[in-house]
């Protein structure tokens, strides 16, 4: 038979994502009848919001079916920006890109901003997204370490300095972090700002997990002075509304970024799904108690989580964000949890996949007992 294709060389840049990787092989493991704890996904498991997924049926009926205009309906657009604004950045709706998901938002940024050979600047242990993303780009990646520093960037700050440059075309800043739960202060991200400035330098701001916040403040990096007129905001609904399957994001940035990138956008998706957008306005608008209600439930399973592992004497660094941690392991991680998933059952992404060998990345979206569970099979296999 012979080879009918010849793949481009850009996408020979990436590997397949490691997390949906694991997530396949504990679906797989599932399926064979396996009774797997699978602390590998990226989701919340908490179903969404009632009252949202009434109004995305309310939309199904009222005949919110087709296309929308290709940046988003005015109304979701128009609410995004009121939210953007309560966390001091000076939005408008025109400033506004709806993507479904918001890793279409992040794609279009890269896709938006980056020529072959720019270099593009990442925070590590970094979600492994970025990397793919500036690769498909034809980026230069140069990362910063923060694992020596319990993956916070404020005493990196030196190491960022000596990386940034006048070369720098873009930095990539994810708070809360996926996969180490950080939440950076504002001294770093004022940081940023002051590198950012000096080098004319562009900053993604990833913030998808800012409202699963425990015992820190989030900060916006475009409400900062000097960044609203080179920071693009990247948002969405998967995590904060436990909307994953909805796919729905956004991205914030100025008018002249949101017509360059609109041009990618409307000649690829044309626009994320009405009644999904409609839903979307649900969520910002009536779902106060029910983050509160998941948020309260994380903090308390990364609790239970430090203690456990404290009981064991695994010294953990505790996030102030999201629902990550990073757990130190074998210096081979993705030996280790190959072991976890067959021997323990427990599925775990390795850490190298972010750039952070050494570690085990665990998502605590799993019910106490489930995570209990866990740390239980991990020990009696002694993998901790």
């Amino acid at each position: 038979m012979s080879d009918a294709y010849d793949f481009s060389e850009r996408i020979g840049r990436v590997e397949p994502s490691a997390t949906l990787a694991i997530s396949n092989l504990a679906a797989e493991k599932e399926a064979e009848g396996a009774d797997i704890v699978d602390l590998s996904v990226g989701e919340p498991d908490f179903d969404t919001p009632a009252n949202v997924v009434a109004a995305g049926k309310a939309a199904l009926d009222a005949g919110h079916t087709g296309y929308t205009s290709s940046n988003g309906v005015p109304e979701l657009k128009a609410a995004i920006a009121e939210k953007l604004r309560g966390n001091g950045i000076e939005a408008d709706a025109d400033e506004v890109i709806v993507t479904p998901g918001g890793k279409q938002a992040l794609y279009e940024t890269f896709q938006t901003l980056i020529d072959e050979g720019d270099e593009v600047v990442l925070l590590d242990p970094a979600w492994v997204s970025y990397e793919a993303m500036a690769k498909l780009a034809g980026a230069d990646l140069s990362r910063v370490d923060l694992a020596p520093h319990g993956f916070q960037l404020e005493p990196a700050l030196d190491e960022l300095a000596e990386t940034v440059s006048d070369d720098t075309e873009l930095l990539v800043v994810n708070t809360p972090s996926n996969p180490t739960g950080a939440v950076f202060s504002k001294a770093a991200l004022e940081g940023v700002r002051d590198l950012a400035v000096e080098h004319d330098v562009a900053v993604i701001s990833d913030e998808i997990y800012e409202r699963i916040v425990y015992d820190a403040d989030h900060v916006s990096l475009a409400s900062l002075d000097g960044m609203a007129d080179r920071t693009v905001t990247i948002n969405g609904f998967s995590k904060a509304y436990s909307m994953t399957g909805w796919r729905l994001g956004y991205l914030h940035a100025t008018d002249e970024f949101v017509g360059e990138a609109g041009k990618l956008h409307s000649h690829s998706v044309s626009c994320a799904t009405n009644f999904v957008q409609r839903a979307g306005i649900e969520a910002l608008e009536n779902t106060e108690a029910s983050v509160e209600e998941m948020r309260d439930a994380f903090a308390d399973r990364r609790d239970l989580l430090v203690d456990l592992f404290d009981e064991h004497g695994v010294d953990v660094d505790v996030g102030d964000g999201a629902f990550y941690m990073m757990i130190p392991v074998a210096d081979d991680d993705q030996a280790w949890c190959e072991a976890a998933i067959e021997q323990a059952a427990v599925a775990c992404v390795p850490g190298s996949a972010f750039n952070a060998p050494g570690y085990a990345r665990i998502s605590y979206a799993a019910s106490e007992e489930r995570l209990r569970e866990a740390v239980d099979r991990l020990v009696s296999n002694d993998l901790l």
